[in-house]
């Protein structure tokens, strides 16, 4: 059966939909065959930063409502050739996602026998994140490293604890991951963010991948290529440490301290 992973935040805006690009290319070029799916209905955003929005002709919700079959609606990916990717509308409202519906999209991709679903949710509780985080056998849980990204991201643990299909049938609890993204070492040390200690203290969960801010990411995103392809940048080898944990291994981790200034740094600034 396929990995049901949710990547999911309490807070907008500390990068899901670029991490669950990434994860899922990642996991695709490790030879999984992956389908990532854009639970935000009526914004649409995925599609986007993996560069297929021309592409798109079906999407999750006709899939959900009969109106087109899910090989229809799937993109294959142009850069790893075992990667789907499954829109949102952009014009449907948000309650479209119904459980049942859900539940046969995920049916039909197990036959298909994928190996990783990659769950893009919305931020908070609404209902496209409400339906994510029900059907996770996993949870990436994104956060910046400031108190109120979070916070917001310990109720998400609270709902997964409560409110998923695992809680509900009384099965082994959602696993939970720890991806903290825009770390800034310098930041941290001067006092303005948090520390992976101070959040891994907060949250009480493993941490998966710790991803430096980085140009490289907005680069990336404008390019609709997922920053993971860009090998030579800090973020895109974060993201490979972080897919490579998932998969099992054991990866040190990296861009946690401040590089150390060489001698003419230090002379004459910079």
């Amino acid at each position: 059966m396929a990995r049901i992973i949710v990547v999911t935040s309490g807070k907008g805006g500390v990068g899901k939909t670029t991490s669950s690009a990434a994860i899922a290319s990642g996991l695709a070029l490790q030879g999984k065959k992956t389908a990532v799916i854009d639970f935000d209905i009526g914004l649409r955003n995925l599609d986007l930063i993996m560069g297929c929005e021309r592409r798109v002709v079906y999407d999750f919700v006709n899939v959900i409502n009969g109106e087109a079959t899910l090989n229809q609606a799937l993109i294959k990916d142009k850069r790893t050739e075992n990667l789907f990717i499954l829109p949102a509308s952009q014009t449907r409202d948000k309650d479209a996602l119904s459980k049942e519906g859900v539940q046969r999209v995920f049916n039909e991709l197990d036959e298909m026998e994928f190996d990783f679903i990659i769950c893009d949710s919305p931020a908070g509780i609404e209902q496209g994140a409400l339906m994510a985080l029900y059907f996770a056998d996993e949870a990436v849980v994104t956060t910046n490293p400031e108190v109120s990204s979070v916070r917001d991201s310990d109720r998400i643990l609270g709902i997964l604890d409560s409110k998923s299909r695992r809680a509900e049938q009384d099965l082994e609890p959602v696993k939970t991951h720890l991806l903290l993204t825009r770390y800034h070492p310098a930041r941290v040390t001067q006092g303005e963010m948090l520390s992976v200690e101070d959040v891994e203290e907060i949250l009480h969960i493993n941490l998966l991948g710790v991803i430096p801010e980085s140009q490289a990411v907005l680069n990336a995103s404008n390019k609709g290529i997922p920053v993971i392809f860009d090998e030579q940048s800090d973020a895109g080898m974060a993201y490979h440490d972080t897919v490579q944990r998932l998969l099992g291994e054991e990866i040190e981790f990296r861009f946690l301290t401040e590089p150390k200034k060489g001698i003419f740094k230090r002379l004459f600034g910079g």
